[in-house]
């Protein structure tokens, strides 16, 4: 795989979603599929309320559609590549079921936690499966010192957590325009680069392709965003970067790589328990990328400023595993 597959691999991907942006935004209007803004969330997002969303429908067929021809054309259709778009898929769907709760049926919340927790279990047990079934490895590499450890069976719970959890920590990062675009793009991108330098083309013209799909999201849903992803996005995105981690056996590394939605999501779980614990919040208001907001950052302030920890995450993340 050449430097010149990983440029068309891009471009592909983004030239997909920006030619069916302009057909898709004014179909999503048309169907009156705009956003629904919670009230207790910031005052100034009151003016997003009707933007359309489910806006994800093309980060997946751009992702779907890269992703094969590239692979046909530069590395191989393998189970890995199955895998990956296995899990993209279904928690797209996933996703696609809850936005689509949320806009037509006009239910605000969209699944119940339990029925979107049971639909990510279920696609996290079909992906096992084929894992074990294709004679995948089940060990896991600690970053830094260069060691692995086999979990045997035990492996099934780390996959079912690591999936699970991602999932829905970049689902929470999905708060203002363009912020989970961009920070997905970088953590791809340093991801695409660690499965390149271990030879794993089919992986990395992956995630580049995921990568020149969300930029040319990106064009559109940039401040101010014409059309949100929804969860269809960012449940796919996320169950996608757990994937890809898993593939490359990289997996703790994705601590470090995606340190923003690791970061978004401890600023819930911390809310919650000093709420419940106290009756004191420790942010204004969580995940953290309101907190800022309240403060006084301006929106494009706090995506920019997120993209740049999340490029330094990546980077770490890339020094750590190559030059280390």
């Amino acid at each position: 795989m050449s430097e010149q597959a990983v440029v068309y691999t891009i471009l592909i991907g983004f030239l997909i979603t920006v030619l069916l942006s302009p057909i898709f935004i004014p179909f999503l209007r048309k169907l009156k599929f705009g956003q629904s803004i919670r009230e207790e969330g910031p005052k100034s997002h009151q003016k997003k309320t009707g933007t359309p969303t489910m806006g994800g429908i093309m980060i997946l067929v751009s992702i779907i559609i890269t992703t094969l021809l590239m692979a046909m054309r530069y590395a191989e259709i393998s189970v890995e590549i199955y895998l990956l778009l296995l899990v993209t898929v279904g928690f797209g769907i996933l996703g696609f079921l809850d936005d689509y709760i949320k806009v037509a049926m006009k239910r605000n919340l969209g699944l119940t936690s339990k029925q979107k927790l049971l639909g990510q279990i279920i696609i996290a047990i079909i992906f096992y499966l084929i894992y074990q079934k294709s004679g995948l490895p089940t060990t896991i590499e600690i970053p830094i010192i260069d060691y692995s450890i086999s979990l045997g069976w035990f492996y099934f719970l780390f996959v079912l957590f690591w999936l699970v959890g991602f999932s829905n920590a970049v689902n929470l990062t999905d708060g203002l325009d363009g912020l989970l675009s961009g920070t997905a793009a970088i953590a791809f991108g340093a991801y695409a680069i660690l499965a390149w330098n271990q030879e794993q083309y089919d992986v990395a013209i992956f995630s580049v392709a995921v990568v020149g799909a969300v930029l040319g999201f990106l064009v559109f849903n940039a401040h101010p965003a014409k059309v949100f992803m929804g969860d269809t996005g960012s449940l796919a995105l996320g169950g996608a970067i757990a994937t890809v981690a898993i593939l490359t056996k990289l997996e703790l590394l994705l601590v470090i790589v995606g340190g923003v939605f690791v970061i978004e999501t401890l600023s819930v779980i911390l809310q919650v328990i000093s709420f419940k614990t106290t009756g004191k919040r420790i942010f204004r208001m969580s995940p953290l990328h309101h907190h800022y907001e309240l403060v006084g950052w301006s929106e494009w302030r706090v995506v920019v400023t997120f993209w740049s920890v999340g490029l330094l995450f990546a980077a770490l993340g890339i020094y750590i595993e190559v030059w280390l």
